[in-house]
Protein backbone atom coordinates (compact mmCIF):
# COMPACT_ATOMS: atom_id res chain seq x y z
CA UNK A 1 0.00 0.00 0.00
CA UNK A 2 1.33 3.55 -0.99
CA UNK A 3 2.51 5.51 2.15
CA UNK A 4 0.43 8.74 0.90
CA UNK A 5 -3.25 7.00 1.38
CA UNK A 6 -5.17 7.94 3.60
CA UNK A 7 -5.94 5.87 6.52
CA UNK A 8 -9.68 5.51 5.50
CA UNK A 9 -8.67 4.62 1.85
CA UNK A 10 -6.31 1.75 3.55
CA UNK A 11 -9.36 0.68 5.75
CA UNK A 12 -11.62 0.67 2.23
CA UNK A 13 -9.14 -1.42 0.32
CA UNK A 14 -8.55 -4.20 3.13
CA UNK A 15 -12.56 -4.16 3.60
CA UNK A 16 -12.97 -4.80 -0.32
CA UNK A 17 -10.49 -7.55 -0.35
CA UNK A 18 -12.85 -8.72 2.57
CA UNK A 19 -16.02 -8.71 0.70
CA UNK A 20 -14.68 -9.75 -3.03
CA UNK A 21 -12.25 -12.44 -1.68
CA UNK A 22 -14.11 -14.52 1.23
CA UNK A 23 -12.09 -17.13 0.22
CA UNK A 24 -8.63 -15.46 0.96
CA UNK A 25 -7.54 -16.79 4.50
CA UNK A 26 -4.55 -14.31 4.92
CA UNK A 27 -4.46 -10.15 4.35
CA UNK A 28 -1.36 -7.82 5.25
CA UNK A 29 -1.84 -5.10 6.68
CA UNK A 30 0.08 -2.36 8.35
CA UNK A 31 -2.30 -1.87 11.45
CA UNK A 32 -4.82 -3.18 14.09
CA UNK A 33 -5.27 -0.32 16.50
CA UNK A 34 -7.55 1.66 14.57
CA UNK A 35 -11.76 2.01 15.10
CA UNK A 36 -13.75 3.57 12.30
CA UNK A 37 -16.79 4.45 11.52
CA UNK A 38 -19.22 2.48 9.25
CA UNK A 39 -23.31 3.85 8.69
CA UNK A 40 -22.72 5.84 11.50
CA UNK A 41 -21.38 2.70 14.11
CA UNK A 42 -17.75 2.09 15.31
CA UNK A 43 -15.91 -0.30 14.42
CA UNK A 44 -13.33 -2.38 16.04
CA UNK A 45 -11.15 -3.22 13.58
CA UNK A 46 -8.76 -5.09 15.96
CA UNK A 47 -11.89 -7.99 15.64
CA UNK A 48 -13.00 -7.17 11.82
CA UNK A 49 -9.57 -8.36 11.07
CA UNK A 50 -9.29 -11.08 12.94
CA UNK A 51 -12.34 -12.40 12.62
CA UNK A 52 -11.53 -12.48 8.85
CA UNK A 53 -8.16 -13.98 9.92
CA UNK A 54 -6.03 -10.75 8.77
CA UNK A 55 -2.48 -10.57 10.71
CA UNK A 56 -0.60 -7.41 10.98
CA UNK A 57 2.80 -7.34 8.45
CA UNK A 58 5.92 -7.31 10.55
CA UNK A 59 8.20 -4.49 8.74
CA UNK A 60 11.70 -4.44 8.23
CA UNK A 61 13.11 -0.95 11.00
CA UNK A 62 14.01 1.37 7.88
CA UNK A 63 10.31 0.33 6.41
CA UNK A 64 8.95 2.60 9.58
CA UNK A 65 8.55 5.91 8.22
CA UNK A 66 7.08 9.15 10.20
CA UNK A 67 4.28 9.45 8.12
CA UNK A 68 2.74 5.83 9.23
CA UNK A 69 3.01 6.84 13.18
CA UNK A 70 3.07 10.06 13.93
CA UNK A 71 -0.17 12.25 15.47
CA UNK A 72 -1.24 14.44 12.59
CA UNK A 73 -2.99 18.05 13.26
CA UNK A 74 -1.13 18.56 16.82
CA UNK A 75 -3.34 20.25 18.64
CA UNK A 76 -1.66 24.24 19.73
CA UNK A 77 -2.30 26.63 22.22
CA UNK A 78 -1.78 29.98 22.18
CA UNK A 79 0.74 32.14 24.86
CA UNK A 80 -1.99 34.38 25.86
CA UNK A 81 -4.50 31.02 26.78
CA UNK A 82 -4.52 30.26 30.29
CA UNK A 83 -2.44 27.18 31.92
CA UNK A 84 -6.46 25.89 33.30
CA UNK A 85 -7.47 25.52 29.93
CA UNK A 86 -4.04 23.71 28.74
CA UNK A 87 -4.37 21.32 31.34
CA UNK A 88 -8.89 21.31 30.46
CA UNK A 89 -7.28 20.36 26.92
CA UNK A 90 -4.56 18.11 27.63
CA UNK A 91 -7.05 16.37 30.18
CA UNK A 92 -10.24 15.64 27.83
CA UNK A 93 -7.97 15.28 24.91
CA UNK A 94 -5.83 12.41 26.66
CA UNK A 95 -2.27 14.06 25.68
CA UNK A 96 0.48 14.65 26.83
CA UNK A 97 1.39 17.81 25.38
CA UNK A 98 0.26 20.70 23.48
CA UNK A 99 2.21 22.92 20.98
CA UNK A 100 2.57 26.73 22.25
CA UNK A 101 2.39 29.19 19.46
CA UNK A 102 2.70 32.94 19.48
CA UNK A 103 -0.10 34.29 16.78
CA UNK A 104 1.05 31.72 14.10
CA UNK A 105 4.86 31.23 14.90
CA UNK A 106 5.32 27.55 16.58
CA UNK A 107 7.60 28.74 20.34
CA UNK A 108 7.73 25.01 21.68
CA UNK A 109 5.53 22.30 23.02
CA UNK A 110 4.10 22.31 26.39
CA UNK A 111 4.50 19.28 28.30
CA UNK A 112 3.05 17.56 32.04
CA UNK A 113 7.05 18.10 33.06
CA UNK A 114 7.11 21.87 32.68
CA UNK A 115 3.42 21.85 34.47
CA UNK A 116 5.22 19.94 37.32
CA UNK A 117 7.68 22.95 37.51
CA UNK A 118 5.10 25.42 37.60
CA UNK A 119 3.11 23.60 40.68
CA UNK A 120 7.21 23.44 42.30
CA UNK A 121 8.27 27.38 41.89
CA UNK A 122 4.89 27.97 44.35
CA UNK A 123 2.44 29.61 41.41
CA UNK A 124 -0.94 29.38 41.53
CA UNK A 125 -2.14 27.50 38.52
CA UNK A 126 -5.63 29.46 38.01
CA UNK A 127 -3.42 32.88 37.88
CA UNK A 128 -1.28 31.66 35.24
CA UNK A 129 -1.23 32.31 31.25
CA UNK A 130 1.04 30.05 28.93
CA UNK A 131 3.49 33.00 28.12
CA UNK A 132 4.54 32.58 32.25
CA UNK A 133 6.24 28.88 31.11
CA UNK A 134 9.18 28.26 29.11
CA UNK A 135 7.99 25.37 26.55
CA UNK A 136 10.11 22.76 25.78
CA UNK A 137 12.05 22.67 22.61
CA UNK A 138 11.78 20.98 19.97
CA UNK A 139 13.53 19.44 16.24
CA UNK A 140 12.04 19.17 12.83
CA UNK A 141 11.94 15.85 11.20
CA UNK A 142 9.85 15.30 7.69
CA UNK A 143 7.06 12.50 6.94
CA UNK A 144 9.59 10.87 5.19
CA UNK A 145 11.90 10.68 7.86
CA UNK A 146 12.75 7.03 9.19
CA UNK A 147 11.09 6.19 12.54
CA UNK A 148 14.94 4.94 13.71
CA UNK A 149 16.49 8.11 12.49
CA UNK A 150 13.53 10.61 14.59
CA UNK A 151 14.34 7.82 17.38
CA UNK A 152 18.12 9.15 17.39
CA UNK A 153 17.74 12.25 16.93
CA UNK A 154 15.07 12.44 19.75
CA UNK A 155 17.13 10.69 22.50
CA UNK A 156 20.31 12.40 21.28
CA UNK A 157 19.06 16.05 21.53
CA UNK A 158 16.95 15.27 24.62
CA UNK A 159 14.29 17.25 22.41
CA UNK A 160 10.60 16.50 20.84
CA UNK A 161 10.13 16.25 17.43
CA UNK A 162 7.09 18.38 15.29
CA UNK A 163 6.59 17.19 11.93
CA UNK A 164 6.27 19.89 9.22
CA UNK A 165 5.92 19.05 5.11
CA UNK A 166 6.26 22.18 3.31
CA UNK A 167 7.36 24.19 6.10
CA UNK A 168 3.73 23.59 7.76
CA UNK A 169 3.30 22.16 10.69
CA UNK A 170 1.32 18.56 9.98
CA UNK A 171 1.83 16.38 13.22
CA UNK A 172 4.03 15.49 15.85
CA UNK A 173 5.69 11.95 16.85
CA UNK A 174 6.07 11.24 20.24
CA UNK A 175 7.53 8.15 21.98
CA UNK A 176 4.56 6.13 22.33
CA UNK A 177 4.48 6.90 18.49
CA UNK A 178 7.79 5.24 18.16
CA UNK A 179 7.12 2.36 20.65
CA UNK A 180 3.89 1.39 18.03
CA UNK A 181 6.19 1.60 15.05
CA UNK A 182 9.07 -0.67 16.71
CA UNK A 183 6.64 -3.15 17.85
CA UNK A 184 5.70 -3.80 14.54
CA UNK A 185 9.06 -5.45 13.78
CA UNK A 186 10.60 -8.63 14.91
CA UNK A 187 12.86 -6.76 17.27
CA UNK A 188 12.57 -8.09 20.99
CA UNK A 189 15.29 -6.82 21.97
CA UNK A 190 17.32 -6.84 25.90
CA UNK A 191 16.27 -3.68 28.65
CA UNK A 192 19.27 -3.55 31.08
CA UNK A 193 21.24 -0.95 29.52
CA UNK A 194 18.35 1.63 30.25
CA UNK A 195 16.27 0.67 32.67
CA UNK A 196 16.52 2.71 36.02
CA UNK A 197 17.26 0.85 39.46
CA UNK A 198 17.24 4.13 41.30
CA UNK A 199 13.93 4.11 42.46
CA UNK A 200 12.15 7.15 44.93
CA UNK A 201 9.15 5.96 46.71
CA UNK A 202 6.58 8.35 48.88
CA UNK A 203 4.18 6.80 51.71
CA UNK A 204 0.81 6.41 51.21
CA UNK A 205 -0.03 9.38 53.96
CA UNK A 206 2.39 12.13 52.49
CA UNK A 207 0.78 14.37 50.47
CA UNK A 208 0.94 15.52 46.93
CA UNK A 209 3.10 18.02 46.95
CA UNK A 210 6.27 15.81 48.46
CA UNK A 211 5.65 13.82 45.55
CA UNK A 212 5.82 16.30 43.14
CA UNK A 213 8.74 18.08 44.93
CA UNK A 214 10.75 14.70 44.35
CA UNK A 215 9.73 14.35 40.48
CA UNK A 216 11.11 17.94 39.85
CA UNK A 217 13.88 17.25 42.03
CA UNK A 218 15.32 13.75 40.67
CA UNK A 219 13.76 14.83 37.04
CA UNK A 220 11.61 11.99 37.21
CA UNK A 221 8.14 11.28 35.88
CA UNK A 222 6.79 9.02 38.64
CA UNK A 223 7.50 7.84 42.14
CA UNK A 224 6.56 4.45 44.05
CA UNK A 225 3.54 4.67 46.51
CA UNK A 226 3.58 2.57 49.30
CA UNK A 227 1.44 1.24 52.03
CA UNK A 228 2.79 -1.23 54.97
CA UNK A 229 6.21 -1.08 53.39
CA UNK A 230 4.90 -2.79 50.41
CA UNK A 231 4.69 -1.05 46.84
CA UNK A 232 0.71 0.17 46.61
CA UNK A 233 1.27 2.27 43.74
CA UNK A 234 2.74 5.14 41.15
CA UNK A 235 2.05 8.61 41.04
CA UNK A 236 2.84 10.12 37.99
CA UNK A 237 3.10 13.52 36.02
CA UNK A 238 -0.46 11.96 34.19
CA UNK A 239 -1.61 11.71 37.76
CA UNK A 240 -0.94 14.89 39.09
CA UNK A 241 -2.93 16.64 35.49
CA UNK A 242 -5.88 14.24 35.40
CA UNK A 243 -6.48 13.11 38.73
CA UNK A 244 -4.98 16.55 40.93
CA UNK A 245 -4.89 19.79 38.67
CA UNK A 246 -8.04 19.28 36.76
CA UNK A 247 -9.96 18.82 39.74
CA UNK A 248 -8.51 21.60 41.75
CA UNK A 249 -7.15 18.82 44.69
CA UNK A 250 -5.61 20.33 47.16
CA UNK A 251 -1.83 19.31 46.95
CA UNK A 252 -2.13 18.57 50.69
CA UNK A 253 -4.14 15.90 50.15
CA UNK A 254 -2.48 12.38 50.74
CA UNK A 255 -1.25 10.99 47.61
CA UNK A 256 -2.43 7.39 47.80
CA UNK A 257 -5.62 9.00 46.86
CA UNK A 258 -4.67 10.34 43.12
CA UNK A 259 -1.92 7.31 42.79
CA UNK A 260 -2.49 4.89 39.81
CA UNK A 261 -3.42 1.56 41.36
CA UNK A 262 -3.08 -1.28 41.93
CA UNK A 263 0.41 -1.40 41.02
CA UNK A 264 1.74 -3.25 37.23
CA UNK A 265 4.62 -4.89 37.32
CA UNK A 266 6.59 -7.31 34.87
CA UNK A 267 9.26 -9.90 35.88
CA UNK A 268 13.25 -8.23 35.29
CA UNK A 269 14.55 -9.47 32.44
CA UNK A 270 11.75 -8.73 30.02
CA UNK A 271 12.54 -7.25 26.96
CA UNK A 272 11.71 -4.60 24.59
CA UNK A 273 8.65 -6.21 22.70
CA UNK A 274 7.42 -7.81 25.86
CA UNK A 275 7.50 -4.17 27.54
CA UNK A 276 5.93 -2.47 25.00
CA UNK A 277 2.81 -5.15 24.90
CA UNK A 278 2.36 -4.63 28.66
CA UNK A 279 2.28 -1.19 28.73
CA UNK A 280 -0.02 -0.78 25.65
CA UNK A 281 -2.76 -3.36 26.70
CA UNK A 282 -3.09 -1.18 30.33
CA UNK A 283 -2.56 2.10 29.29
CA UNK A 284 0.11 2.98 30.62
CA UNK A 285 4.33 4.54 30.05
CA UNK A 286 5.80 3.50 33.01
CA UNK A 287 5.89 -0.40 33.67
CA UNK A 288 7.93 -1.38 37.48
CA UNK A 289 10.00 -4.65 36.92
CA UNK A 290 10.22 -7.19 40.02
CA UNK A 291 12.94 -9.69 41.36
CA UNK A 292 11.49 -12.63 43.52
CA UNK A 293 8.61 -10.29 44.43
CA UNK A 294 10.51 -7.28 44.96
CA UNK A 295 10.35 -4.11 43.10
CA UNK A 296 13.76 -3.75 42.01
CA UNK A 297 13.60 -1.20 38.37
CA UNK A 298 11.31 1.05 36.34
CA UNK A 299 11.45 0.79 32.33
CA UNK A 300 9.19 3.69 30.46
CA UNK A 301 8.27 4.09 26.82
CA UNK A 302 11.17 6.01 26.09
CA UNK A 303 13.26 3.69 27.74
CA UNK A 304 12.01 1.46 25.02
CA UNK A 305 13.10 3.73 22.39
CA UNK A 306 16.14 4.26 23.59
CA UNK A 307 17.18 0.66 23.76
CA UNK A 308 15.73 0.09 20.33
CA UNK A 309 17.88 2.99 19.13
CA UNK A 310 21.18 1.89 21.08
CA UNK A 311 20.49 -1.60 19.90
CA UNK A 312 20.21 -1.34 16.24
CA UNK A 313 21.29 -4.07 14.00
CA UNK A 314 20.65 -6.82 11.55
CA UNK A 315 19.79 -3.88 9.20
CA UNK A 316 22.20 -1.32 7.24
CA UNK A 317 21.09 2.41 8.06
Amino acid sequence: MSGHETWTARVKKVLDMIIKHKQLQLFAFESTSKTFVINGENLDLNLILMRHRVFPLVLKTLELRVADYMSPSPITIQTRDSLVNAIDIMTDKNIGNLVVKKNRHVLGILTEREILGCIVSKKKVENMQISDILPSPFEIVSPETRVIDAARLMMTGKKRLLVYEEKKLTGIITVTDMVRAFRRTNSNIPLEKVISTNLFTVHEDDDVLKAVKIMHEKKIGSVIVTKHNSPFGIFTERDLLVNVLSYGADLKNPVSGYCSSPLITAEFGIKSSDAARVMAENKIKRLVLTKKGKVAAIITARDIVDAFQLSFSGEDL
